[in-house]
């Protein structure tokens, strides 16, 4: 098991532990990510106890239809960006009814950035019980691949630190 592997594997335990006492759950909506966090997660047995499952809303179509990011928002604002990220991760909470929810939307190359958003930037949102925040991390894009555990692992670790 490769130390990254078993950090993730670290996490996701206390992840799972801290959400049983509390009796609570926990869903995803991945967009760059295209669902490398929930398989991750799903590497644990008896996960389903508190992982109600996740939408990977790769297009602006499924993130508008699906999760009710406003057209508006998603024009305005563009895919990869906190507000949308933030717009995801409440439509997770609406439509799979889980406690928390953790919303994940960036560029991870190694086409498609640009100056204002470059390829490594991706935006996170986390929502629970009495609270809401939003982050923009920009990771080395070293490749595709590089970026999308990145931000799986920035995303395992706030949730650790907010559950």
């Amino acid at each position: 098991m490769s130390e990254l592997s078993e950090a993730f594997s670290s996490q996701i335990k206390k992840i799972q532990t801290r959400l049983e006492t509390r009796g609570e759950t926990v869903g995803f909506a991945e967009s760059c990510t295209g669902g490398l966090l929930s398989a991750t997660l799903s590497t644990r047995s008896g996960i389903s106890k508190v992982f109600l499952g996740s939408v990977v809303s790769y297009h602006s179509r499924v993130k508008n239809e699906l999760l009710g990011v406003p057209q508006s928002l998603l024009q305005v604002m563009g895919e990869v960006s906190t507000p949308v990220a933030l717009e995801m991760a409440r439509g997770v909470l609406r439509h799979i009814k889980t406690n928390w929810a953790l919303a994940i939307t960036g560029v991870a190359g190694p086409t498609g950035g640009t100056l204002e958003k470059p390829v490594g930037m991706v935006c996170f949102a986390l929502v629970g019980p009495g609270y809401s925040e939003t982050r923009t991390e920009k990771f080395e894009p070293k490749s595709r691949e590089y970026v999308q555990q990145a931000a799986v692992g920035f995303a395992l670790k706030w949730l650790t630190e907010a559950i």
